[in-house]
């Protein structure tokens, strides 16, 4: 019945997204089906990119959100910053996060594991 799964982030603009994703993050790229679709592959995930029209999606936004482990998430963080996303740090008893969106919106997160 069911074989695979993936996440479809829907973005306003196709190149941006995938420039955001491959060289901002740093996400292997997939295939890409024109402006139609593409798709990111970081280990363990598939994230499908599709055009979802032309305006940030503000409204969705609540409904998901994508995580990335990381060992170190000072020096992640950085990264990212040199390279133009602001990050907002969220520090708790097991987990040290950085809270961050892609260019449309869409809600991301580092997280740095303190426990096991």
């Amino acid at each position: 019945m069911l074989q695979t799964a993936n996440v479809t982030i829907l973005v306003s603009d196709m190149d941006r997204a995938i420039a955001f994703y491959r060289d901002v993050l740093g996400l292997p790229m997939g295939e890409r089906f024109g402006d139609h679709f593409a798709w990111i592959e970081p280990a363990g995930v598939k994230i499908g990119i599709h055009p979802g029209g032309k305006r940030p999606f503000t409204e969705h936004s609540r409904h998901m959100q994508i995580g990335f482990k990381v060992d170190d998430l000072d020096e992640a963080a950085a990264m990212l910053e040199k390279k133009g996303v602001k990050l907002t740090r969220v520090d708790d008893k097991g987990s040290r996060i950085g809270n961050f969106t892609d260019p449309d919106g869409n809600p991301l997160y580092l997280i740095e594991l303190k426990w096991g």
